[in-house]
C-alpha cells in the first residue's frame, strides 16, 4: 500500500519535472543560441509532458477494461500516439527543419527525468529484490 502511494507521487511529479527541465534547457538554449531555439526546446518538453499525462490517463482507463477490449484500446492508443508524434515531427521538418534538434531535446527530457526518478527510487530501496 505504501509502495502504491510512492509510485503515485512519482507519476504525478514526472510531468512537472519534464516541464521544469525543458524550461531550464530552453532558457539555456535562448542564452546560447536564440529565442526561437529556446521556445522549441520548451515546446518539445510541453509536448512530452502532455504525452506522458495522456498515456498515464489512458492506461488507467485501459486497465479497467476486459482483456480483449483492453488490447484493442491499447493498440489504438499507441497507433494514435505514434501518428500524433509523427505529425508533430513532420510539421517541424517541413516548416522549420533547423529547429528540429531543439524540439527533440525538449521532447527527450522525459528520458532524463525517468532515469533520474529510477535512480532515486533504487537508491531509496532498503534491499534489492532478486
Amino acid at each position: 500500500f505504501e509502495q502504491d502511494r510512492i509510485e503515485e507521487k512519482i507519476l504525478k511529479r514526472v510531468p512537472l519535472e519534464i516541464l521544469a527541465l525543458s524550461l531550464f534547457l530552453g532558457l539555456a538554449a535562448t542564452l546560447l543560441k536564440d529565442v526561437p531555439t529556446g521556445l522549441f526546446v520548451l515546446a518539445g518538453g510541453v509536448f512530452s509532458a502532455l504525452g506522458f499525462l495522456w498515456l498515464r490517463q489512458s492506461f488507467a482507463k485501459i486497465l479497467t477494461l476486459d482483456r480483449k477490449r483492453a488490447l484493442k484500446s491499447g493498440i489504438l492508443l499507441y497507433a494514435l500516439r505514434f501518428l500524433l508524434i509523427l505529425a508533430a515531427f513532420l510539421i517541424i521538418i517541413m516548416f522549420l527543419p533547423r529547429k528540429l534538434i531543439a524540439f527533440v531535446i525538449g521532447f527527450s527530457t522525459v528520458v532524463l527525468v525517468t532515469l533520474a526518478e529510477a535512480v532515486i527510487a533504487l537508491s531509496r530501496m532498503k534491499q534489492w529484490k532478486s
